[in-house]
């Protein structure tokens, strides 16, 4: 069954709408909770260098922000079940719209998110690394 152009752009409607990837994002150092979905890596990154250099490890507990120093330690709770989990930033993303960090399918499964793929999340930095040290920029 073929579809109608409507259905075709009802559905593009739909699909996460893309960032505009900036080489040097604005760090968050304020140590504020940020609320907003997120996400795990998928297959294809298994093994890939992250930002921090280090291959990404999917039984890790490892996660990718877009604002957050690299280093940073934070608790990501799940907001609709009340899971939560420490993970440490040593990647960049997510870079879909309202999506604030990435993480690897074990911390997903720890928050038990796996099935939808994405979830409405807290993220509250619990240790920020030395602005002055090598790994918190970018």
């Amino acid at each position: 069954m073929a579809q109608s152009k409507d259905s075709t752009k009802e559905d593009e409607d739909k699909r996460p709408k893309r960032l505009k990837v900036t080489k040097n994002p604005e760090l968050d150092r304020s140590g504020k909770t940020r609320h907003g979905e997120a996400s795990y890596y998928g297959k294809e990154f298994f093994g890939k260098k992250m930002a921090d250099g280090t291959p990404m490890d999917p039984e890790s507990n490892i996660a990718a922000s877009r604002t957050l120093p690299i280093g940073t330690k934070a608790k990501v709770t799940n907001l609709d079940n009340g899971k939560s989990a420490v993970v440490e930033i040593r990647d960049r993303g997510p870079y879909i719209d309202g999506r604030i960090v990435d993480l690897t399918p074990k911390t997903a499964e720890q928050l038990d998110m796996k099935d939808e793929g994405v979830a409405p999340v807290a993220v509250t930095p619990i240790d920020l690394p030395d602005s002055t040290s090598r790994s918190s920029g970018n």
